[in-house]
């Protein structure tokens, strides 16, 4: 069980990137009221729980209906995880990240009376329950069939929840104790980790497609 939830742990911790989405949420909520602030902390990351509990038991239905194996996704998936730690190790998601954010930004400069909610759009979705994180939690619950498995994948990704929650409400005194260098180190380390675990899912899914 605690190879599972370390497994789980730091697959989530490298997708949904705590420490590197705490900076966006503080600057998209600049200048707002520390009221303001909490309420959109804690209501993204809710909308970002039900939406991976949901494919994380919904997901394998969801399958199964398209006729997809849970093998090909296995391999689909992988690749997807393989291309997002290709994109950490060369810094390319941190500019995608960057770019998106100054157009929630510069939209909301513009219609400030629209833009204002930004739990949905874009911290729970696409910066917290990205594809990557759905891809991640389906992937692992479709390896743990008994249910004590399961619950420990969901404490894994939980754990990074919560990381993220902290992380919202304190998110200018991280950046500032982090800095720019810290922050790209420890993208760059576990892009690697992610990138030998995305392997991983794509020979279990060659494995079971083919019998082998």
């Amino acid at each position: 069980m605690i190879e599972i939830f370390l497994a789980s742990f730091a697959t989530f911790f490298v997708v949904i990137d705590p420490p590197g989405i705490a900076p966006m949420f503080a600057t998209l909520t600049d200048h707002t009221s520390r009221a303001w602030q909490r309420k959109m902390a804690v209501k993204s990351v809710v909308i970002a729980s039900i939406i991976l509990v949901g494919f994380a038991f919904g997901g394998p239905w969801l399958l199964q209906k398209l006729h997809v194996s849970l093998d090909s996704f296995r391999i689909a998936g992988g690749t997807l995880l393989f291309l997002i730690a290709v994109d950490m190790l060369f810094e390319k998601r941190s500019e995608r990240r960057e770019e998106r954010n100054e157009k929630v930004l510069s939209e909301a400069r513009l219609h400030p009376e629209r833009f204002e909610d930004i739990s949905v759009f874009p911290m729970a979705i696409p910066l917290i329950a990205g594809p990557g994180a759905i891809a991640s939690i389906m992937l692992q619950i479709g390896q743990n069939a008994e249910i004590g498995g399961k619950m420990v994948v969901l404490a894994g990704a939980g754990a990074n929840l919560i990381l993220c929650l902290v992380g919202f409400l304190v998110a200018g005194k991280i950046t500032k104790i982090m800095g720019p260098t810290i922050a790209t180190m420890i993208e760059r380390v576990f892009g690697i980790i992610l990138s030998a675990l995305a392997a991983q899912f794509i020979v279990d899914g060659i494995r079971g497609a083919f019998n082998l």
